[in-house]
């Protein structure tokens, strides 16, 4: 079939065919566009149809157009004409948009607006969502080999399955994203068409029994590449290397698109932010873990909630910045006021979205400050259950594990947490928790090693020092346990008092007998 090349996209009566793509799309009741599944051949008649909407389409021209050089029976063409007209009709009260004309053809009677992508009206463009929008295109099989098409289109499928599994992020479905199949893509054509802000695009090449899988993601509005990567694997066992590479991709993805989002908010003025923006920009000052940024990140988390009372992150980021103000000594907020503030905000970001991954988990991190150990790890493990590479529900069941005394399987949940995500904001703390669990598992030189590289990272975050004072004082390295105690005591006399003078709920008295004991070591004084 024909069409002018000028016409990419026609608008009729709530719906949007993309001739280019093969792909039509229904103004569902927000005025978003969604796309409809539907088999290529109504799609082609469909075409046809509309593209000569208000002309009478005679039977044999559609077969042709349709079916080329194919012998089929007629009534293959009233099976795909009645699967139109169950989308097309539905709420309809005037009859059909498609008009049977006996004996001759149809004629498509809605009136149609034509357009190409670049020149959409704004209403037929999908806004984009209020988190992070991301579309998986089709890897390219460049290899020559027929077989490797099924090893890049399931792995594709994979990737999008994962992605979609994060909270975070709004990812484009496989109907969708498999329309621009075989088709050079511009990625802003693709952002605007699809609604997105990123492009996922990549391809594989096969040589010998080795292959190469190329991942790009790209921000559709600029062209701007935020991340790429390059994996060589031997082909001993596809499906393996399929999954392998599928897991590596999608680790990478979230990570690299929670860091662009971070600096797209810092770039924004501070009078045009909305509430996601504002969020952004409270974790980022989060994440510097100093008493200035901790003001700024309230601030911040306080505007995403003014902004936006229905958005979950406002109230996790405001939970945490309290607590993070009290655990630092930043402000003065007592343990049990900011315990119950901080988990009445996490159990709000919960009532708004039960199925929000993120949110089970913060809430489960609040349980554990208040020393519901088992109702801590019973929230991780539901986060973790609908989302499973989630990097801080596998944080905050690390934190409970080792509190719970089973250190060594909180280290192994704290290594995977800090794989997913190398750039969390709350990595000062997952690195303190790596510290204290090795002290716990008594592998002092170890712990050393753990609080030294902490501090390097996050000089001003008090609690390391302690845990390094306490190592090393219990393997008599005295003089320098001395410095590290009166390093944790000068960086943070409240929070100091606050967790050693006085057992935290979250310890059991043996763990805090266990730290004291390094401490005195160290040269803390009997009380």
């Amino acid at each position: 079939m024909d069409t002018p090349p000028s016409i990419d996209i026609s608008l009729f009566e709530g719906f949007r065919l993309d001739r280019r793509s093969g792909a039509l799309f229904r103004r569902d009741e927000r005025g978003v566009f969604a796309p409809i599944t539907m088999g290529s051949r109504a799609l082609d008649i469909l075409g046809l149809l509309v593209e000569r909407s208000g002309d009478l389409v005679s039977r044999a021209v559609i077969m042709s157009a349709v079916w080329p050089e194919m012998v089929v029976e007629d009534s293959n063409l009233n099976v795909q004409i009645a699967a139109l007209r169950r989308v097309l009709d539905e709420g309809r009260t005037d009859g059909s948009c498609i008009q049977t004309v006996p004996g001759r053809g149809y004629r498509f009677t809605a009136a149609v607006t034509r357009a190409n992508a670049a020149t959409l009206p704004s209403d037929a463009v999908p806004p984009l969502p209020d988190k992070p929008s991301l579309a998986v295109m089709p890897f390219q099989n460049m290899s020559g080999d027929p077989e490797q098409e099924y090893f890049a289109d399931g792995m594709v499928e994979e990737i999008i399955t994962v992605l979609s599994r994060y909270p975070s992020l709004f990812v484009i479905a496989r109907n969708s994203s498999f329309t621009y199949k075989g088709r050079a893509i511009d990625v802003k054509e693709v952002g605007r068409e699809l609604g997105v802000r990123y492009v996922l695009e990549g391809g594989l090449r096969k040589a010998g029994n080795r292959i190469r899988v190329t991942a790009q993601l790209v921000e559709a509005e600029t062209g701007k590449h935020v991340w790429a990567e390059r994996y060589d694997r031997n082909l001993t066992d596809i499906f393996a290397v399929q999954d392998e590479v599928t897991e590596a991709v999608t680790i990478a993805i979230a990570p690299a698109i929670a860091a662009a989002e971070q600096q797209r908010a810092l770039r924004k003025p501070l009078e045009s932010l909305d509430a996601w923006a504002a969020y952004q920009r409270g974790l980022w000052h989060l994440g510097k873990n100093i008493a200035e940024d901790n003001a700024l990140a309230h601030k911040f988390f306080r505007q995403a909630i003014d902004l936006d009372t229905n958005f979950g992150g406002g109230y996790r980021g405001l939970a945490y910045a309290q607590f993070q103000a009290s655990a630092g000594g930043f402000r003065a907020f007592s343990l049990p006021e900011t315990q119950s503030s901080a988990e009445a905000l996490a159990r709000r970001a919960v009532a708004l979205d039960g199925t929000d991954a993120e949110a089970r988990a913060f809430l489960g991190e609040m349980l554990l400050y208040r020393g519901d150990r088992e109702g801590a790890l019973a929230e991780a493990e539901r986060a973790l259950a609908m989302t499973p590479n989630l990097a801080s529900a596998h944080g905050w069941r690390g934190a409970a594990l080792i509190f719970s005394g089973r250190p060594k399987e909180g280290l192994t949940s704290l290594e995977t947490c800090i794989r997913l995500d190398p750039r969390d904001p709350l990595l000062a703390l997952r690195l303190n928790h790596v510290a204290l669990g090795l002290y716990f598992c008594r592998e002092y030189e170890a712990a050393i090693e753990a609080a030294k590289r902490g501090i390097r990272s996050y000089p001003d975050f008090p609690s390391t020092y302690r845990w390094l004072a306490a190592a090393l004082g219990q393997i008599g390295r005295t003089a320098e346990a001395k410095d590290a105690l009166e390093k944790a005591i000068a960086v943070a006399p409240a929070s100091f008092d606050t967790f050693v003078r006085r057992r935290v709920p979250w310890h059991r008295p043996e763990d805090h007998a266990h730290m004291l004991e390094g401490l005195r070591k160290a040269g803390l004084p009997e009380e």
